[in-house]
């Protein structure tokens, strides 16, 4: 046991996920450059950082495919998605293999070169600043360069499993 540190009971993983579990999250798609064209992934652990510069964090597991592709300087396109986008979460959450996934929802060509969702709720495009690996995840600081938003707030919520 490290000086200063508690002892960790054995069941915290599972009691920690159980608990996670119960805080719901606006679903995003993060999609970055491949060699091989656009990749993308849903994800739940974004948040904005700050308003000057405009900054969000995004949180990224290492073992994804869309990781290696994450370095400062490189576009990052974040797209928030409506209620009506559960097809494209369940999409890009690895229900439709990574080379189809774009075929899923309304893609456009974004100014940075990256894939838009024309319908999503609120479109960034960013621009990586910075990266702090931690445990199995890199936290992404991305600076927005440009941000579009809808007329309607319906975001598509994710918690204990299962859409709200």
């Amino acid at each position: 046991m490290a000086e200063g540190y508690p002892l960790i009971p054995d069941d915290l993983p599972d009691v920690f996920k159980s608990a996670m579990r119960r805080l719901a999250a606006s679903v995003s798609i993060v999609v970055a450059k491949g060699d091989e064209g656009p990749v993308g992934m849903a994800a739940t652990s974004i948040t904005s950082l700050t308003v000057d510069p405009p900054a969000v964090l995004v949180c990224v597991n290492r073992m994804t495919s869309l990781h290696a592709l994450l370095v400062p300087t490189a576009p990052l396109s974040v797209n928030l998605l409506a209620r009506h986008h559960r097809d494209v979460s369940m999409a890009f959450g690895g229900g439709v293999p990574r080379e189809e996934r774009f075929k899923v929802g309304d893609w456009q060509d974004g100014a940075n070169g990256l894939p838009a969702l024309a319908d999503a709720q609120a479109q960034l495009e960013c621009v990586i600043d910075a990266m702090l690996a931690y445990g199995t995840h890199s936290i992404v600081i991305a600076r927005v360069i440009r941000a579009r938003v809808s007329g309607a707030v319906d975001p598509l919520i994710y918690q204990d499993g299962g859409y709200l």
